[in-house]
């Protein structure tokens, strides 16, 4: 695991943007795991910025969403089909069949699910996957004693978790799903690559225990400490809980260049 403290959202946005900018160049037909939410909003306008300065091009791109509501309408603009369709599908140049979400307004959750994780296999498996965290420690919406070897499926939201995404449905409570499918931790860890985006104070003590606490189902973020190539970026105030804060700087600045993020 890699801990990369940026002094803004904004600046860890464009270093994530970077490297999403040369895994493309590299590999034109990448596939990314895209993330809701307002965390990486900062990453996707950066990505939009480079795709109308710099020509980086999405087009053979496939993207795969983590999640998504059970029971919201499926023409709701809060899901999270229509996000990843307004936050950056629409404003890049992927071609409209190629960036897909969890269908979760199938009449059979069980095999929209299975099917799901069938479809990223068949993509080739995830490139980068873009995470938040929630305060809790849920990755997706893995809530937490989520099996950290679970697949796609569909998941109960915790009242802090639904209150934490009022905000997203006029602070009213009422409006906020129950039930979300999500990918797995288990999916999310196939993915070659994770990088987990944290901004502002009140993330702090769920990037604490991410990096330092002991691997636990109870904060399924903590899975991150088992995959290869884990990259967390935060801000100074998410990094403020971190005992060894300095350490991570230091280790940053001094890898070799070619490594990259």
């Amino acid at each position: 695991m890699e801990v990369v403290i940026v002094p803004s959202a904004e600046d860890g946005g464009r270093l994530v943007g970077g490297a999403i900018a040369d895994l493309l160049t590299g590999n034109p037909a990448a596939v990314l795991g895209l993330a809701t939410g307002s965390t990486p909003l900062p990453l996707y306008d950066d990505l939009v910025r480079r795709h109308t300065e710099d020509g980086l091009s999405f087009a053979k791109a496939t993207g795969f969403a983590l999640d998504e509501y059970v029971g919201l309408p499926d023409n709701h603009p809060e899901s999270y089909r229509a996000v990843i369709k307004r936050e950056i599908a629409d404003r890049v140049d992927f071609q409209p069949s190629s960036v897909h979400g969890p269908d979760g307004w199938s009449s059979d959750i069980k095999a929209a699910s299975i099917a799901y994780d069938d479809a990223i296999a068949a993509a080739g498996g995830i490139d980068l996957q873009i995470l938040g965290v929630g305060t809790d420690g849920h990755i997706g919406f893995n809530e937490p004693i989520s099996s950290l070897a679970s697949p796609t499926r569909i998941k109960t939201l915790t009242d802090q978790t639904r209150e934490d995404n009022a905000r997203f449905f006029d602070d009213d409570l009422s409006q906020v799903p129950t039930h979300v499918l999500t990918q797995g931790v288990g999916t999310i860890l196939r993915a070659r690559h994770l990088v987990l985006l944290a901004w502002g104070a009140n993330k702090a003590e769920a990037i604490r225990a991410t990096v330092e606490g002991p691997v636990t189902s109870m904060i399924p973020s903590t899975a991150l400490q088992l995959h290869p190539h884990a990259t967390i970026v935060c801000d100074e105030a998410a990094a403020s809980e971190l005992a060894n804060a300095a350490h991570y700087k230091w280790t940053y600045e001094h890898k070799p260049a070619w490594q990259g993020l």
